[in-house]
């Protein structure tokens, strides 16, 4: 069997370092991704992909990423259902293996700067 994502997009937050039960750091996040097609009025869509990330990499993700910044990850895709007011939900992640940071600070920086300015 084979379960491998590979995506490339800018996440839509700043990341939080959140820990488990067991003291287990963690990181939940989203992805954009933009759609290689437009659609019928000559837009792109995106894509919002959520992502979880553990222990060592997520505490590089929580202090060197920020809002905006292109990441490469690559991990699994998993299902997971959880209960909220006797409702039972799903919820479908990625889980990453590894997570690229695929831009330098100078220009990660850079990109944060023109966004106040606009």
């Amino acid at each position: 069997m084979i379960n491998k994502a590979i995506l490339v997009g800018r996440i839509t937050k700043d990341p939080e370092l959140k820990m488990t039960q067991s003291n287990i750091p963690f990181v939940n996040f989203t992805v954009a991704i933009d759609r290689t097609f437009t659609d019928q009025s000559g837009e792109r869509q995106t894509d919002f992909i959520q992502c979880v990330v553990w222990r060592r990499q997520a505490e590089n993700v929580s202090k060197y990423v920020s809002k905006g910044s292109l990441l490469g990850i690559e991990g699994r895709i998993q299902t997971r259902q959880y209960e909220v007011d006797g409702q039972t939900r799903w919820a479908t992640e990625i889980v990453c293996d590894s997570v690229q940071f695929l831009e330098s600070k100078a220009e990660s920086e850079a990109r944060r700067n023109n966004q106040r300015d606009d």
